[in-house]
């Protein structure tokens, strides 16, 4: 480990960082539209997007800072376990490529903005359309703090904070410099901000995770040397749990819990409102097409960049929070120059879905909480300007959360976020092929998912926390140890089911449907791509 400040890498770490931070300004005079109060065009961009711009938004969502430093932290805590990310991004670009085209199109056809506003919409229902707002917001609040934590581990291995006995505010100055270009940036331009930022952020990514796993196994003596390594820590007896550190392969006890946490990380990933606010940004259903089919390469370079987990163990990287593990291998094995290039690298995959997840947050409490509660007769130039104000406040939150609480918790809190947001799937994905389910067991199927998935994790603890420890717990009649959030999800989906054919046959008013089925598969111009289909009754269930 390299003793004090690196001026050479703090040099081009700050050369970078504020390169993003004029682009960042700068990109609210890009494609600057004739009208900018609404949501729209703040919010989303002007709808505007092709495939490129689409692609590398939809790739923050994939390579945040939690990529970046979670993933490969969890390999060198824990072994193979941390690979479930891998399997994940594979099974979730099938899925999207479902429903991404049907959600573009109705939303585009009736102005939605959020996922909230199409499940209002679809199922006639404020309380619905209020209770996946609010779960969007909840989920990304740990989310976006995660992506500070990751700012801040880079600043520490940096050692630009000060020491642990430094005066707080001198420790957390350089975290709240951060925080502040960020805010303003993403006040004055909205998600054009971010989207001219990630051509800077995936370039970086690409290149650094690229050298690095050609690099650095040159330096370790090869992959054979760096398995054998980590093989060999993860033999070794953990104290606090007298059972051996991890594994470098999972066995048998351990794949449903690793089936289930892919799978369910799968299903929410594109739950969460950042995802869909990228999608909504696009032109037309096309772009959404062709921007998923290449987004596996994301997925690609994903596994090559969890291998650095096995890389910081064979270097011999020794920290006491594992998030400091890939920072802190970049400074052990890099040049100065490249170490403050791979810096950079880490804190601008932070800075572009933070950006994105607070206009999601900031467009989510505005479209369904301020204008369907408080004001619903609110201009579009109020909407927008409620909307900056959010997501500023919801920076704020995250902030706080990051100099508050501990940092080790942070994967876990986000973790549970992912509980929360899949429980919004049967409502979304579900009402976006068929108009079945009723708004009232919808509701109670999210209330049921939420309140048992947050109990249940709240009763897991680990060696460093007593509650919210981790996202595993034993599944209910299988006796299996299984991801939460899936078991809470077919509590939900079961709920649901049962009570739809209740209500319906207690014919229970079920709500207006908004939407027609040539919605759902209408383009820019007007025009379906299913001409065939009839044109039935706005308002019709089906």
């Amino acid at each position: 480990m390299k003793d004090g400040v690196s001026g050479v890498a703090l040099a081009v770490f700050i050369f970078f960082f504020l390169a993003v931070t004029v682009m960042g300004f700068l990109a609210a005079r890009w494609r600057k539209p004739d009208n900018e109060a609404s949501l729209d065009e703040w919010g989303l961009g002007g709808r505007s997007f092709g495939p490129w711009i689409t692609w590398f938004l939809l790739g923050g969502d994939v390579y945040t800072a939690y990529t970046f430093v979670a993933v490969p932290a969890a390999i060198y805590a824990t072994g193979a376990s941390g690979f479930f990310a891998v399997p994940y991004t594979i099974l979730v670009y099938p899925l999207i490529f479902t429903f991404l085209p049907r959600l573009w199109s109705v939303s585009h056809k009736h102005g939605y903005v959020t996922t909230a506003d199409f499940v209002r919409g679809r199922f006639g229902s404020k309380g619905l359309s209020l209770a996946v707002a609010f779960t969007g917001i909840l989920a990304l609040m740990p989310y976006i703090a995660l992506q500070l934590v990751g700012i801040q581990a880079v600043l520490d291995v940096l050692g630009i904070g000060g020491g642990e006995h430094t005066n707080w505010f001198v420790k957390d100055l350089p975290l709240l410099i951060a925080f502040a270009v960020l805010a303003a940036y993403t006040y004055s331009a909205g998600l054009r901000a971010p989207a001219m930022i990630a051509f800077v952020k995936d370039t970086l990514i690409y290149l650094v995770i690229t050298v690095a796993v050609i690099y650095i196994p040159i330096k370790l003596g090869g992959f054979d040397n760096i398995f054998t390594a980590a093989s060999r820590a993860f033999s070794q007896t953990n104290p606090a749990t007298d059972t051996p550190r991890g594994a470098l392969t999972s066995g048998p006890k351990a794949q449903w819990t690793y089936a289930t946490l892919a799978l369910g990380s799968a299903m929410a990933m594109f739950m969460y409102p950042h995802s869909i606010t990228a999608t909504l940004s696009s032109k037309n259903r096309n772009v959404i097409r062709r921007s998923t089919t290449v987004m596996p390469l994301y997925t690609l370079m994903l596994g090559l960049l969890a291998l650095l987990g096995f890389m910081a163990i064979a270097a011999g990287v020794k920290v006491q929070n594992g998030q400091l593990a890939i920072p802190q291998l970049f400074e052990d094995m890099f040049p100065d120059w490249f170490a403050g290039f791979a810096f950079a690298a880490i804190g601008i995959g932070a800075l572009v879905p933070a950006a994105i997840m607070s206009i999601a947050a900031a467009n989510l409490f505005t479209r369904n909480i301020y204008k369907d509660f408080i004001k619903p007769d609110a201009t579009p130039a109020q909407e927008t300007k409620v909307s900056k104000l959010v997501s500023l406040l919801v920076k704020v939150g995250a902030l706080a959360f990051v100099l508050t609480m501990d940092k080790t918790v942070a994967i876990n809190f986000q973790l549970l976020g992912g509980i929360w947001i899949l429980q919004t799937f049967p409502a979304l994905v579900g009402g976006l092929f068929t108009r079945w389910f009723h708004r009232w067991a919808l509701l109670a199927g999210w209330a049921v998912g939420m309140i048992y998935g947050t109990l249940a994790a709240y009763g897991v603890a680990s060696p460093t926390q007593k509650h919210f420890g981790g996202s595993a717990k034993e599944i209910p009649g299988i006796g299996e140890i299984g991801y939460i959030g899936m078991t809470a999800f077919v509590m939900n989906v079961l709920i649901t089911v049962v009570l739809t054919f209740t209500l319906k046959a207690l014919k229970a008013p079920e709500g207006v449907d908004e939407t027609s089925p040539s919605d759902y598969t209408a383009d820019a111009d007007g025009k379906g791509v299913q001409i065939e289909q009839p044109q039935p009754v706005a308002g019709s269930a089906h």
